[in-house]
């Protein structure tokens, strides 16, 4: 089956003065056309660097992209120059930025800037380009859209810069539209409006989503797919339901530990992840969640597992997957606490 958007095999390096960073290493996932695609993870695991090498933003240097492919529509966009990549930016794929003040024009009005995109990549001419500005203002909620045309950023809440922030990244219909911790500055109720939105959209325009968190909560409410990251790699990636019912790496298991559970009567502690995110100067050879995993084994430490196909579609890098390992509740008897 032929994937809308395809990431094989990616890796990136930076190199800084206290030597190279390996931020993102062996990377893959794809997302098909109308579905909803989520990278979850701590800060650091490398979400963000992965969908940034995707837009082509990665400052080379001091990055560099060490391997893989990145296949849009069959094209391969790490061959393609700063020319042609340009022109697949904002009419092909979109991306809304973590903070909308430090992403807008401060000295610009908000419908000049949803103007730029739309002149940059559509052939529309005079009226029609500020009609297509005012009627995104309008699609992304916001009243009195001719009105809202002419104010400044600072004229608008974070909510509503957010909302510019995506009719920006929507003006020109792309087929991918890649949101990167889009609410992660607003409050809990702008945050369900901005999610609730970019679901409406996504349907009205039949445009692909992927969503960079590291809310677990977003994910179960806007997600069909989720990829888990961390240290730099996937760990594992399968359905929302493969992911919140069947979680088969530990470091799910962490995740999904420490999100508080409305549903159940019960006072129950949140369990934090014990431990520290693996130095990416130096990667562990084995698996990266290792030094912070309580089931952790000789074989995790020394050799990097692969993926396990536990179920279609749902895989995961952990050794207690493999047939071999003794069943888990072996390894707590062993002294493995859980």
């Amino acid at each position: 089956m032929k994937h809308l958007l395809e990431v094989k095999n990616l890796e990136v390096h930076f190199k800084t003065y206290g030597g190279e960073v390996k931020a993102v290493r062996d990377v893959s996932f794809h997302v098909d056309q109308g579905e909803t695609v989520a990278i979850v993870g701590e800060s650091g695991s490398g979400k963000s660097v992965t969908v940034q090498t995707v837009m082509g933003l990665i400052p080379t240097p001091p990055g560099k992209i060490k391997n893989g492919e990145i296949l849009f529509d069959g094209q391969d966009l790490l061959k393609l120059s700063k020319k042609q990549m340009q022109k697949i930016k904002g009419s092909k794929i979109g991306m809304v930025f973590q903070d909308p003040m430090t992403s807008l024009n401060p000295t610009m009005k908000v419908g000049r800037q949803i103007e730029e995109s739309i002149r940059a990549h559509q052939s529309l001419k005079g009226n029609e380009i500020k009609n297509r500005a005012i009627e995104m203002i309008r699609l992304v909620g916001i009243s009195n859209p001719a009105e809202r045309y002419d104010q400044y950023p600072h004229e608008f809440s974070g909510g509503m810069r957010q909302r510019i922030m995506i009719a920006i990244a929507l003006a020109c219909q792309p087929k991918v539209l890649i949101a990167d911790e889009p609410t992660t500055a607003l409050d809990v109720t702008i945050q369900a409006q901005v999610l609730d939105l970019m679901k409406d959209l996504k349907d009205e325009m039949d445009t692909s989503i992927i969503l960079i968190t590291h809310d677990l909560g977003v994910v179960a409410e806007t997600a069909q797919r989720v990829a888990v990251m961390y240290g730099g790699i996937i760990v594992e990636a399968g359905t929302v339901e493969d992911i919140f019912r069947e979680p088969k790496h530990p470091y799910t298991w962490g995740l999904l530990e420490s999100v508080p559970d409305i549903t159940k009567d019960e006072k129950k502690r949140l369990v934090p992840i014990e431990g520290s995110p693996p130095d990416l100067f130096s990667p562990p050879k084995g698996c990266p969640f290792a030094p912070r995993c309580k089931y952790a084994m000789e074989v995790c430490v020394e050799e990097m597992p692969p993926a396990f196909d536990v179920s279609e579609g749902h895989h995961a890098k952990c050794w207690l997957n493999d047939p071999r390992t003794p069943k888990l509740e072996d390894l707590v008897a062993a002294g493995r606490e859980a």
